[in-house]
């Protein structure tokens, strides 16, 4: 058997997690069947948290391999397009015009510079290129030069990925004819913490505009944050939101990044919840990938912070995308040069454009 070969994964090495699950990775493996559960538990998810952590590592592992190339992590670049002045009060955003952080609100950037960021970001080896905007929602008038930023990513041969706020169907229905690829809405954290973290939004709005995205044949991209202060409780809330509604084609985890100014900033300076304990950030992305086994699970904000030997284990346990760069939106991030040090030192590709679309499609 070649080593790029999946091997089914064996029931006796899996005790304790629910036989169905066992039973689809088993067939999706061998190819007969692409099929994912969608009606987990909450308690099913709890049992996988407390699994010993190795016991929950190599299982992660295991689903990943069945479904994904290994040792090979996408590229994706994220540019802020309007960054600052947002009328939203996230509690870990440097960008909502409730918090004083001395950040400068912009307008919307020229396409053209744009697309000359996209360029550079394919140079330096990414394959999806994402742009975020500071908004609630864009206005009808911003619509045409976003849709031209879509269609000029596209052509470079990029995959072209949107966060922009909350979306109507008909704005849903102009970026699917652009050709968007992924649309961006984090659910940020379980639907009972929610309101800890944002007032001005529901959590229900957010699901109302995944349902947009998803309708207008756009993949979606959602994931959240974790230590923001939350329980292990909600963390499970989180990814039960995630794993039971139709699986994100992307799941982004970020590690809350506390930024002076900010409500959860403020709030957990000095504290031991201002980061969140490795293990327990390598546990929820080990979860994440059995419970979401076909979704690409991407290590987001926080990652400059974190050891290499951390980053190695989200890898193992089935993280296979990353931001490169040295900025995501407006928070550090590790660095094109740091991140091509580590790939060399644990023997991980950069994953290439029409793979990581080969993925995406199946």
């Amino acid at each position: 058997m070649s080593l790029d070969t999946p091997t089914p994964v064996r029931p006796e090495l899996v005790e304790g997690l629910p036989c169905s699950s066992v039973e689809e990775k088993n067939r999706a493996s061998t190819g007969s069947a692409r099929t994912v559960k969608t009606d987990w538990t909450r308690e099913e998810i709890a049992v996988l948290f407390d699994r010993p952590f190795l016991d929950l590592v190599f299982e992660a592992a295991a689903v990943h391999r069945a479904h994904h190339p290994r040792n090979s992590v996408q590229l994706s670049t994220l540019l802020s397009i309007k960054t600052g002045g947002c009328v939203e009060d996230c509690g870990y955003c440097s960008q909502s015009a409730h918090h004083e952080t001395g950040l400068k609100a912009t307008k919307l950037m020229d396409v053209r510079a744009v697309l000359q960021a996209a360029a550079q970001a394919k140079d330096n080896g990414s394959s999806r290129f994402c742009m975020g905007a500071a908004w609630r929602s864009p206005k009808e008038r911003d619509m045409p030069a976003i849709v031209a930023m879509v269609k000029g990513v596209r052509e470079m041969g990029l995959e072209t990925c949107m966060t922009l706020g909350m979306l109507s169907e008909s704005q849903a229905a102009q970026l699917a004819e652009a050709g968007l690829d992924y649309y961006n809405h984090n659910i940020d954290t379980s639907p009972e913490n929610y309101a800890n973290v944002i007032t001005t939004r529901t959590f229900q709005e957010r699901i109302d505009t995944l349902e947009h995205v998803r309708s207008a044949g756009i993949n979606v991209c959602s994931g959240g944050i974790v230590g923001m202060g939350e329980t292990r409780a909600d963390r499970i809330g989180f990814l039960h939101a995630l794993a039971t509604m139709a699986h994100p084609d992307s799941v982004p985890i970020n590690a809350l990044v506390p930024v002076k100014g900010t409500v959860l900033g403020d709030m957990l300076a000095d504290t031991p919840m201002a980061k969140i304990d490795e293990i327990e950030f390598v546990r929820t992305v080990a979860v994440a990938r059995i419970l979401m086994p076909l979704s690409m699970v991407r290590l987001s904000a926080g990652r400059e912070s974190m050891s290499d030997s951390t980053q190695a284990l989200c890898f193992l346990a089935g993280a296979n995308s990353i931001f490169t760069g040295d900025k995501l939106l407006t928070t550090g991030n590790a660095g094109d040069d740091k991140d091509a040090a580590l790939f060399a030192k644990l023997g991980i590709a950069a994953m290439r454009a029409e793979i990581a679309q080969a993925v995406a499609a199946e």
